[in-house]
């Protein structure tokens, strides 16, 4: 495919506004083709100053506009299903940011369409995968030197909850990034799930409960907790520390810069995902557009999405019901058994 490799982008929000940037600037052998987004100014007006793209209202519309070889999903979850079903009917490259589909009995449709097409099509957006630090802790824990993962210890904080945010939200949308990050990490999968909650901040809205700390259980015996704060005012961090049997590793500590002036210092946080993992944005968007041109996919995929959503729906009943969940898994499709060796 020597051509650039058009892409239709729904959804025109914060994430598929920065995605339309990036196809067109931040990445190679790419361009934009097509947006489609209900508000139909704020398409417009993500591609403002760009020829050659189409405009819709309508996804599917953008989904056979001319010159669209693949799709780039950035719209709000529950909107997903509809789209990534279509782009399979079309046969056209996917990359959906997470969740896949909120819902676990939704997202394993998506599994199991993909898994009747007989080669995958989809890549979902977990993009710590595609973190510089995230990667080096994987390489570690793989190599065995600090000997079996014991422990997860993962923090998960933003500046604030935008409006609409639930409680549930703060475990299927947010800690759905620490559900796939330790699946990947350790290669494990979780079993069961409780979610443990202090009084929530003052700063939380209105019945919001902020912040949590979620547990998961892995069935090669490994303890995953969550500390998720979603209102804690300062700035966006995560962190993660593998402790293991000889050693321990911490990433999520050097993204900041120290200022010094006028007698005193100051550290600079970042106040977005955005700005936190814009590296990993870019090295997961090339890595789908070189991988797309050559007529491959790769990174993490449907069952990975379907995975997190079907841990994530256990954490929302465990915050719901105050109990220990267990997770139910369905069987893996064939399609997805080497996904298992990753």
């Amino acid at each position: 495919m020597a051509e650039l490799l058009g892409v239709a982008v729904l959804g025109a929000g914060h994430m598929g506004a920065d995605h339309v940037r990036r196809l067109d600037h931040g990445v190679s052998g790419a361009r934009v083709a097509a947006v489609a987004d209900p508000d139909l100014d704020r398409a417009k007006d993500a591609v403002a100053g760009r020829d050659g793209v189409t405009v819709h209202a309508d996804p599917l519309a953008a989904l056979d506009a001319p010159g669209v070889q693949a799709v780039l999903i950035a719209s709000p979850g529950p909107a997903h299903e509809e789209p990534l079903l279509a782009a399979f009917e079309r046969g056209l490259p996917v990359l959906c940011e997470k969740p896949m589909v909120p819902d676990a009995a939704g997202a394993l449709r998506v599994v199991e369409a993909e898994a009747r097409l007989g080669r995958r099509l989809a890549q979902i957006g977990f993009m710590r995968r595609y973190d510089a630090e995230y990667r080096r802790l994987k390489s570690l824990l793989d190599g065995g030197g600090l000997g079996r993962p014991l422990m997860l210890h993962c923090v998960h904080r933003n500046v604030s909850s935008p409006p609409g945010f639930t409680s549930a939200m703060l475990i299927d949308s947010s800690v759905s990034h620490e559900i796939d990050a330790a699946r990947w990490l350790l290669g494990q999968e979780p079993t069961a799930v409780t979610v443990l909650r202090p009084r929530p901040s003052s700063d939380a809205p209105e019945g919001l409960l902020d912040p949590q700390l979620v547990l998961f259980e892995t069935d090669g015996g490994a303890l995953v907790d969550v500390e998720v704060f979603v209102n804690c005012g300062f700035g966006y961090q995560v962190r993660c520390e593998a402790v293991c049997e000889r050693g321990s590793a911490r990433i999520g500590e050097d993204h900041t810069m120290l200022v010094t002036s006028a007698g005193g210092a100051r550290e600079e946080v970042a106040q977005d995902y955005l700005v936190r993992f814009a590296d990993a944005y870019d090295r997961e968007v090339q890595a789908w557009v070189d991988a797309t041109r050559q007529g491959r996919v790769t990174g993490p995929g449907a069952w990975d999405g379907y995975a997190s959503s079907a841990v994530a729906e256990a954490g929302v009943r465990a915050l719901e019901t105050g109990r220990r969940t267990t997770v139910e898994l369905a069987p893996r499709p064939d399609l997805y058994a080497r996904d298992a060796d990753r």
